[in-house]
């Protein structure tokens, strides 16, 4: 129900301004058809109130009623109604008809699609038969020039503010939606990418490498004893370090570097037409420093990297593998000591292992 209200008075919000515009455009156009038929003095009263106080009061009835979104589509009914009551009221007079019909139907298509375009035409319909038994009108061919005239700001100016509310209205729904997929890609603690966004960042770097013949390196990286660290100095603690380590990342990476949380203490980064020699020493300065914080909260916590290495290999079928030479040289950096930058093995005949204690 707070979801529907919400929707609703989103709504009745945008239906408030359109309709006041409307009604009074609409109002200069059927009283202009109305005056050579010398309406009763209550004809002339209803015109009146549907043109200049049914717009808030239906606005009023829509705030007040438990869901909005519904009482949007009464009144939006209503409106229908009262377009096909003016028709017959105005003799069937062509243009104004035309144009009070046509508008009306614009703005349910705007508002409820096809469906709603099909219900606002047995309102419609509905009004009209009211109108006739009311009024049992002839039907008159011509429009004057007058008429036609007051038909015009109704046929230009309401056209222009329902795109204007339609285009605004799509424009926010995108940016939500790119809002909605930066917060599924995102993770929501570091900032990074999260595990899935960054392993697609991946294929698409591996793609690139082997159209290219070319390609940087990619990284694994472990806060080293993390477990320990949640145990003796608490979750907020070791939170604290992960936030760290990630603005860390950001600060120290060049723009075209992709850096993701891999998932709970792990990260990974992608390191596009670096060679390894060049990743492993970025890596190595990257542990250095992160060695070296402190933390205010708790002085005597100190904290160390494990990283793992590996350069785009032209042999590897898919980015798995690319990914697997990293995490194995990762293994490798945890089981021989920590606290250290360790290459993948396939790539050291090549490259000089950096280990740093």
């Amino acid at each position: 129900m707070g979801k529907t209200g919400g929707k609703g008075l989103s709504l009745a919000k945008r239906l408030y301004t359109s309709r006041i515009l409307g009604l009074v455009l609409g109002l200069i156009c059927v009283s202009v058809a109305m005056y050579p038929l010398d309406p009763a003095p209550w004809v002339w009263g209803v015109m009146l109130f549907n043109g200049l106080l049914w717009p808030h009061l239906a606005y009023l009835w829509a705030r007040r009623a438990k869901a909005a979104y519904h009482a949007e589509h009464r009144n939006l009914l209503i409106d229908a109604f009262m377009g096909g009551f003016w028709v017959a009221a105005m003799q069937f007079n062509p243009l104004p008809s035309a144009t009070t019909l046509s508008m009306m139907a614009m703005n349910n298509v705007a508002i409820g699609g096809l469906r709603f375009l099909l219900v606002g035409s047995v309102a419609q319909l509905l009004g009209v038969c009211v109108g006739w038994l009311i009024f049992t009108p002839a039907f008159i061919p011509e429009t004057s020039q007058l008429q036609l005239y007051a038909c015009l700001p109704l046929m230009c100016f309401y056209p222009i503010a329902l795109g204007w509310i339609c285009y605004r209205q799509a424009y926010t729904l995108g940016r939500k939606k790119r809002e909605l997929l930066a917060l599924s890609r995102t993770d929501s603690l570091t900032g990074l990418l999260n595990h899935g966004a960054w392993k697609d960042q991946l294929e698409i770097e591996f793609q690139r490498c082997q159209r290219q013949q070319q390609g940087g390196a990619i990284a694994l990286i472990d806060i080293d004893h993390f477990k320990s660290i949640n145990d003796t100095y608490g979750h907020v603690a070791g939170d604290i370090v992960l936030r760290q380590l990630s603005k860390m990342l950001k600060q120290n990476l060049r723009v075209s570097d992709v850096a993701g949380r891999y998932g709970g203490d792990e990260f990974c980064v992608i390191l596009p037409d670096l060679p390894l020699g060049s990743a492993a020493a970025a890596m190595d300065a990257l542990r250095d420093r992160f060695a070296t914080l402190g933390y205010e909260q708790n002085p005597s916590l100190k904290v160390s990297l494990s990283i793992g290495l590996a350069a785009f290999d032209v042999c590897h079928a898919d980015a798995t593998l690319w990914l697997n030479d990293a995490d194995q040289a990762l293994y490798e950096a945890k089981t021989t000591g920590r606290n250290r930058v360790i290459c993948s093995s396939n790539d050291r005949p090549h490259h000089e292992l950096l280990d740093s204690v």
